[in-house]
Parts: structure tokens; sequence; C-alpha cells
């Protein structure tokens, strides 16, 4: 799966967010590195959102935008 990424660059290197998945951040001293660590971040976010949902009763709602 392709994720769209918010990438920060500052003096400290750059940080990293990932704008569908509220609190789903890491940071690396290069581009590459920052990237490589939201890879592994978005990995443990999905398998923790998977754990929780099979413990919820689960529905689906319709939105019209």
């Amino acid at each position: 799966m392709i994720y769209r990424v918010a990438l920060h660059r500052s003096e400290e290197g750059y940080s990293v967010s990932v704008p569908v998945l509220p609190g789903c951040c890491s940071q690396g001293d290069t581009e590459a590195e920052a990237i490589e660590n939201i890879a592994h971040a978005i990995r443990e976010y999905l398998e923790v959102a998977t754990e929780l949902a099979a413990e919820a009763e689960a529905r689906e709602v319709e939105v019209a935008i």
C-alpha cells in the first residue's frame, strides 16, 4: 500500500507524518532515514489498529461528499 507523507526539514533533520493516520509520525537525520523510519511506523500503526478493530464491533457508515 502507498501512503502520502508530509516531510518537514529542519536544522535537526527531518520529521515526517502520515496525514491519513493521525499520530503516525517519525523522524530521521536524513530524508532517506526519515522515510525508512515512517515506513516502519506505518506498519506498526496498522498492526495495532488491526488488533484494536478485532476487539470492537464493526459497522459500516456511508458518507456522501
